[in-house]
């Protein structure tokens, strides 16, 4: 609010100067009535900023660009508009394209505005001045909303600890003003990310395909069992239009018979089944129906989404390590380029979806790996989950490789299961840990990133659960499928000469837990897009697993797709 109020005033002042100046006060030539109308208008033009644009400094900004300047228009020259303000238009007309919603930067009002200028005198100055004061509020938002997203990270629930890197809002509104390519000059405020020019690519892509085969895309018609190769569809043909328009199937010049589910749309439905974290069989299943038949404007919307998280993440300084929750998958960057071929990938196990199990999103910095590890029972799951097993039966303790353990080192004093031991374990006094080994429920390694939530990554005994296509299983931290390879990435640079063998030798010998500090930190960061460009082309989606698309929705202002 008194950053607010405090802009307020600086602009009133700043309308003030340009009476106040010899030779403006009289308003006696062309390029002082522009001036003099900017200046006025700058309060008015600052209600097409955003709160959040504010926030990032746009108001600030907005007087500045002028101050800096002298009072001089940024998007006119002698009273002609610039070749750079009709090419900003176009981009705020369309500003859908970058996943924004148009209607925000009053790109066709603005557009009008330009169009209906008065043919010249002291009123087509004017409107110059009022044209350009709203164009410069209405580029700064956009340039805020591209750069910074609209959203906070910690408003959408995500806890990221890396602050935005400093950005100059005057310079790049300035640079935008200034610019021969207008479109280079706002692909510059956006997002440096790889796989977020692809996911734009990508929504370019969507968008064209709703704008021009919306009438091909009706819902394909309902299953009375699973159809598989041979049997027969009615929906055949449109099935296969479907897939060919989204690349899961090229055009064929002679297709099979119109209503039969022949080999060709078995392959397509098996791609599309692997694009959209679906078990890929190829056979046309109510779960693959009911994908192939979402509305094309909510696809588009996820794309959307997605962007917009793309904006609240900075550049990477250090080759991170990058977990999707709704895709159930690891990456593990060799370099700080999100490029594929630098990128180790592995499946994962998150939390399950009740509201105390679901792996929250946020960052963190790796510092030591175990090798292993003992696992340390949260009192919750004692208490709920373990305690009714001991006292049902007397030999799950032994069986389980359970401990009941007097202080929270690795080398507290283990106590006998007794029933006033098992009292004090049930009232927190003593704790329950499971003993290294093959069958710890932490399997043979823990990747150790401090945080309050006590989440890490650590591998499992459980491995046919990484078979499964939605793997949402856990209490809350994350099983990795390939822990030894992330070991070996994680720890090439460790004290002691950590090769690949001498990591596996560790992890399956006979000694207890190992502790291997990081020479420096690895970032990691647990993340939450439920669509995503890949280099090869296709464009993935995945279920809202724990209903943060629909929340950031409803803080966008956004009613649901359909």
């Amino acid at each position: 609010m008194l950053r607010t109020l405090c802009a307020g005033a600086a602009l009133a002042l700043l309308a003030c100067s340009f009476v106040l100046l010899p030779g403006v006060a009289a308003a006696d030539t062309a390029a002082d009535t522009v001036a003099s109308a900017i200046a006025q208008s700058l309060p008015e033009a600052q209600k097409l900023l955003s709160r959040s644009a504010i926030t990032h400094g746009a108001a600030d900004a907005l007087k500045q660009v002028y101050v800096s300047a002298g009072g001089a228009p940024l998007w006119s020259h002698q009273g002609e508009p610039s070749a750079a303000a009709r090419a900003l238009l176009g981009e705020l007309r369309d500003a859908d394209a970058f996943g924004l919603r148009a209607q925000d930067y009053a790109g066709a009002a603005l557009t009008h505005d330009l169009d209906t200028l008065p043919p010249g005198g002291i009123q087509r100055a004017q409107a110059l001045g009022r044209f350009d004061a709203r164009l410069s509020a209405a580029t700064l938002r956009f340039i805020a909303d591209l750069h910074f997203g609209r959203v906070t990270p910690a408003a959408a629930g995500f806890k990221l600890q890396q602050p935005p890197e400093p950005f100059d809002m005057t310079q790049a509104l300035r640079s935008i003003a200034q610019a021969s390519d207008v479109d280079g000059a706002v692909t510059a405020v956006e997002p440096a990310f790889y796989h977020y020019k692809l996911l734009k690519d990508a929504l370019g892509l969507y968008r064209k395909v709703a704008q021009q085969h919306a009438h091909e895309l009706a819902p394909l018609p309902p299953l009375r069992s699973s159809v598989k190769p041979g049997d027969a569809y009615a929906g055949a043909a449109a099935l296969r239009r479907r897939l060919e328009l989204f690349g899961d199937l090229p055009p064929l010049e002679h297709a099979g018979a119109g209503d039969v589910f022949d080999a060709d749309l078995s392959a397509g439905v098996k791609k599309f089944q692997g694009r959209h974290g679906l078990n890929a069989d190829g056979v046309l299943g109510k779960g693959t129906l009911a994908a192939l038949n979402v509305p094309l404007a909510q696809r588009i919307r996820q794309i959307s989404l997605t962007l917009e998280r793309w904006r609240w993440l900075v550049p990477f300084k250090t080759p991170p390590i990058i977990v999707n929750i709704p895709q159930f998958q690891l990456f593990a960057f060799r370099t700080t380029e999100d490029r594929v071929a630098d990128i180790l990938q592995m499946h994962v196990i998150v939390g399950r979806t009740f509201a105390n199990t679901q792996t929250p999103v946020f960052e963190g910095d790796m510092r030591y790996v175990v090798l292993r590890p003992y696992w340390d029972v949260p009192y919750s799951i004692t208490r709920k989950e373990m305690l009714p097993k001991i006292h049902a039966n007397p030999g799950y303790l032994a069986r389980q490789h359970l401990e009941l353990v007097n202080g929270q080192g690795d080398n507290s004093p283990v106590v006998p299961p007794t029933p006033e031991n098992l009292e004090l374990l049930a009232a927190g006094k003593l704790r329950l840990r499971q003993a290294p080994g093959e069958d710890n429920a932490l399997g043979l390694v823990k990747f150790m990133f401090p945080n309050s939530y006590n989440v890490y990554l650590h591998s499992t005994p459980a491995h046919q659960l990484f078979r499964e296509s939605v793997r949402a299983f856990s209490h809350g931290c994350i099983r990795v499928s390939d822990p030894l390879g992330l070991a070996t990435l994680v720890l090439k640079d460790a004290p002691g000469d950590w090769t690949r063998e001498k990591i596996q030798q560790a992890m399956n010998g006979t000694a207890t837990s190992q502790r291997i500090n990081l020479t420096r930190p690895i970032n990691v960061l647990i993340l939450y897009a439920t669509a995503l460009a890949t280099e090869g082309g296709p464009v993935l989606f995945f279920e809202d697993l724990y209903g943060y698309d629909r929340k950031l929705e409803q803080q966008l202002g956004l009613a649901p797709a359909r």
